[in-house]
């Protein structure tokens, strides 16, 4: 067995529960326990209200391709060949930067349908990426 070539998260104050969902094989974001609003990435202080007060929602992991991209120059590290970065809009409204795995480039669309899934990363985390869905 290899290691994996994804390098480890950077956990922070305001992100460790994210990352420590993702190992744990769960999508999780950030609620606000005032306004109920979501937001990602996590942060100490709710972009709506201004509120201290932070929940952990659970997500469901389906969503859709909003945008994507092909980094080709300069290489991306840890990738033999480059990934399909893309945006995803969850179907709770927040959009979240991941990985596109098993589609082939030219059978990536927009509003392509897609179901997370979770890669191994050094240090023993995982990160959400993202497989088409029927």
């Amino acid at each position: 067995m290899t290691e994996p070539v994804r390098p480890a998260p950077v956990l922070t104050p305001d992100t460790a529960f994210f990352w420590e969902a993702c190992a744990r094989g769960e999508l999780v974001a950030q609620r606000c326990g005032d306004c109920g609003e979501l937001a990602h990435p996590p942060r100490p202080m709710c972009p709506r209200c201004h509120s201290l007060r932070r929940e952990i929602a659970r997500l469901s992991g389906r969503g859709e391709v909003y945008s994507w991209i092909v980094p080709r120059h300069p290489a991306p590290i840890g990738f033999a060949e480059p990934p399909v970065v893309a945006l995803i809009q969850l179907d709770e409204g927040i959009r979240l930067v991941s990985n596109l795995i098993g589609v082939a480039t030219d059978q990536v669309r927009n509003g392509m349908r897609v179901t997370v899934e979770f890669a191994a990363t050094a240090g023993g985390y995982a990160v959400p990426v993202f497989r088409r869905s029927s």
